[in-house]
């Protein structure tokens, strides 16, 4: 069996990771870094992962893997998550991890705070609102469409990392009222028990609070 290391900060991007891991039972264990210092519980973070963020896998001992969406699929491919390869439905989810990590995860970061933290001043939660606001109704157009979940009825690989920028979206206070079918999505997300356990065990995320 699969040895699986997933390194994490609490509330960040390898939730998505930490979801789906609970999702398919996997056994894995967890190592938080400290993203304002690069420091884990080994030491410097940076001689692991030279990008300086997470997630990042390690898989036995094979050569770390990196980057949200590419974490995703690997875990997804250990199970019925991701769809066969070269179907219309594998597409379509390659489609949708990359939409969310180019056009909505690097947008939710503040360019103004150190750290690839989430913003924390009015005028950057301002500012990454504009940018996010026309991307996140491309999706709710698309959940109208075939909702409640980004492949339709079946929850996949995707929706674990939707539902990190919807939780993001509730940490910084934007507004569901015009996206009805996102709030109803993160909802659906808030009670399945893989995400209520992750809840549990990654605990507190960074602070938001203006200044800090």
């Amino acid at each position: 069996m699969m040895k699986l290391t997933l390194f994490y900060a609490a509330g960040a991007s390898p939730m998505a990771a930490h979801i789906l891991l609970e999702e398919l039972g996997l056994p894995y264990q967890l190592e938080k870094v400290n993203l304002d210092n690069k420091t884990w519980s080994q030491g410097n973070y940076n001689l692991l992962n030279p990008k300086s963020y997470v997630p990042a896998l390690k898989v036995d001992d094979q050569p770390l893997l990196t980057e949200c969406a590419v974490i995703l699929e690997f875990i997804g491919n250990q199970s019925k998550f991701m769809p066969q390869y070269a179907t219309p439905a594998y597409w379509k989810q390659r489609a949708w991890l990359n939409y969310i990590a180019t056009e909505l995860h690097k947008n939710f970061i503040s360019p103004f705070r150190p750290g690839n933290w989430l913003p924390n001043t009015t005028d950057s939660k301002q500012l990454v609102w504009t940018r996010v606001q026309p991307r996140l109704a491309f999706v709710e157009h698309q959940l109208a469409a075939s909702g409640p979940y980004l492949l339709g009825d079946t929850f996949s690989v995707a929706d674990s990392y939707l539902f990190v920028m919807t939780n993001w979206m509730k940490r910084l206070g934007y507004n569901f009222v015009s996206l009805p079918q996102l709030e109803k999505f993160d909802s659906l997300m808030r009670q399945r028990a893989a995400v209520q356990r992750v809840f549990q065990q990654e605990g507190a995320p960074h602070s938001l609070v203006d200044g800090e």
